[in-house]
């Protein structure tokens, strides 16, 4: 895969590679973030096929997964993807995002965000770009709303988690590319208030 590394004031997105290997592993043990039943955080013995399965999505074009670097710490503090990349009708998916604790709620992700979106709507030329989580994962839907993203409904029984055998209801939010240039403002304005 060619180098798509994108970087923005506070991170750096990489794409990810073995490389990333020890720094993930820490970074997930920052609010051993594995124990959040409603997330897609790996443990941290099992970083190293995490990544492996994520080179292979790469590879195949379904995911383009990055490791997240903080900039100004120059240490890498978790991970975020393209996902379900549906190149033929211009459409993919933002997630399996997860960051140590101790940077969430930082304005880490709202950058992020923007410089996925800035992507898939400027250079990818995405119709839409879909944001899914669980449920329960109250923090990460209120996450996606601030984004500007828009409920699109509820998949009742959607997927069985394979650890617990427990069936989840995944909420799915979009922004349309008609939506793109007023988002974008909303998200520069909240990332220029964090920098102040």
């Amino acid at each position: 895969m060619e180098k798509l590394d994108i970087e923005g004031s506070l991170v750096k997105l990489e794409v990810i590679s073995t490389e990333h290997q020890a720094d993930l592993r820490e970074a997930v043990q920052d609010g051993n973030l594995w124990n959040l039943w409603f997330t897609s955080a790996p443990t941290p013995d099992s970083i190293e096929n995490y990544i492996n399965k994520a080179i292979q999505e790469n590879a195949a074009g379904v995911s383009i997964v990055f490791a997240v670097r903080h900039k100004r710490h120059n240490k890498i503090i978790g991970t975020t993807r393209f996902m379900n990349i549906e190149a033929t009708h211009k459409r993919l998916e933002i997630g399996t995002t997860w960051y140590a604790k101790s940077y969430q709620r930082t304005g880490v992700n709202t950058e992020c965000k923007y410089l996925l979106l800035t992507h898939a709507f400027e250079h990818l030329q995405c119709v839409a770009v879909e944001f899914r989580t669980h449920w329960h994962n109250f923090a990460s839907r209120k996450a996606i709303e601030r984004l500007g993203a828009k409920q699109d409904g509820i998949l009742r029984n959607h997927r069985i988690d394979t650890t617990t055998g427990c069936l989840r209801d995944t909420v799915v939010f979009s922004i349309l590319n008609s939506e793109w240039n007023t988002v974008k403002k909303s998200l520069i304005y909240k990332m220029n208030k964090k920098y102040e």
